[in-house]
């Protein structure tokens, strides 16, 4: 650990009764949140409310403002909440005739290392309250309740959806949890440890998971070692058996002397896309600050998409983690181009 990440123990006889969680080796993601609450009241003063004819006002326009005001200042009331940068705040009302209620839907999104339920919980809960305090003086005998958390985007957990159910329009926006659906993928794990079977090999079976999770047909799974000639003949063997979208070979990124897979994929690949090693560097900046020793790389061989990753099951998953978002478009683009 840098000494710039060390923790400062202060010299007290105990630890403090709170503390702010450090997320400073958090990734920054889109970050999404939706939550829903619900205000009832008597016909009359619903009937008011509907109409815009409530002695403060039209309550609605107010609440939504009131509930914008309240996501922003969510961590000057709750005090282990991190001061996140909010890139948009809605609020919409939905008015249900039959229950003579109000559900107030709350939306916050950021581009952050930690999450903004609380944001759009802190957002649904000051508009409720505005309308509250705007209808009180017609119908004091009002209903605060089924305040929830109904969806939750971003991050290492992937995408929260509320186990009691969502409304289907929301469902309908919710990304597609298997991005890589109808698409092939292989697997190749080089390491001379592991194919010699001096040890097992762990970067494979989270590959294997990952790629089937995300819907995708896994063709081959295969370990070889760190031989310039046998990956070189590996790879371009599984891209003409099996023509897969996606190839993902694990290991050989480094700096060290068999560390060899950038350059054969750069020998072997019809054209080379530098970019998303790139991408992969720079986000992986996040997680270890020798990031920049990574060969990470990726080419096009044939009308296979083949990656570079590194060797361990922990830098696979963060890798993942950062091209998953996009990689099924850029699948879908790259098929579009012809190859």
């Amino acid at each position: 650990m840098a000494k710039q990440d060390q923790i400062i123990k202060f010299p007290t006889a105990k630890d403090p009764h709170f503390k702010m969680i450090d997320v400073g080796r958090k990734r920054p993601t889109r970050r999404r949140a939706v939550a829903v609450g619900t205000i009832t009241m008597g016909a009359e003063a619903f009937e008011h409310l509907k109409n815009g004819t409530l002695p403060k006002g039209d309550v609605l326009v107010l609440a939504e403002a009131a509930g914008i005001t309240g996501a922003k200042k969510t961590p000057e009331m709750i005090p282990m909440c991190h001061t996140l940068p909010l890139d948009q705040v809605t609020i919409h009302c939905a008015l249900n005739d039959t229950e003579n209620s109000v559900s107030v839907y709350c939306q916050a999104v950021a581009f952050a290392k930690t999450g903004v339920e609380m944001e759009a919980l802190a957002g649904v809960n000051i508009a409720l309250l505005t309308i509250w305090d705007l209808t009180k003086g017609v119908d004091p005998n009002l209903e605060i309740g089924a305040v929830s958390l109904l969806v939750k985007t971003g991050g290492k957990s992937g995408v929260y959806t509320n186990p009691n159910g969502i409304p289907d329009w929301l469902e309908a926006q919710l990304p597609d949890a298997q991005s890589l659906k109808g698409k092939k993928s292989a697997v190749l794990v080089m390491s001379d440890r592991a194919a010699s079977g001096e040890y097992e090999d762990k970067s494979g079976p989270v590959l294997k998971e990952i790629l089937e999770s995300a819907g995708s047909d896994l063709v081959e799974q295969k370990i070889i070692p760190d031989d310039v000639e046998t990956i070189e003949q590996s790879i371009r063997s599984v891209c003409k058996t099996h023509s897969p979208d996606l190839l993902i070979a694990s290991g050989g990124t480094g700096p060290g002397p068999r560390d060899v897979t950038p350059d054969v994929l750069e020998k072997i690949s019809d054209r080379m896309l530098g970019g998303l090693g790139d991408v992969l560097r720079t986000e992986s900046l996040h997680f270890t600050d020798t990031a920049w020793l990574s060969r990470m790389t990726s080419g096009m061989v044939g009308s296979t998409l083949v990656i570079a990753f590194p060797g361990s099951p922990k830098a696979v998953k963060e890798c993942w983690d950062i091209l998953e978002p996009f990689l099924g478009d850029a699948l879908d683009k790259i098929a579009k181009q012809g190859f």
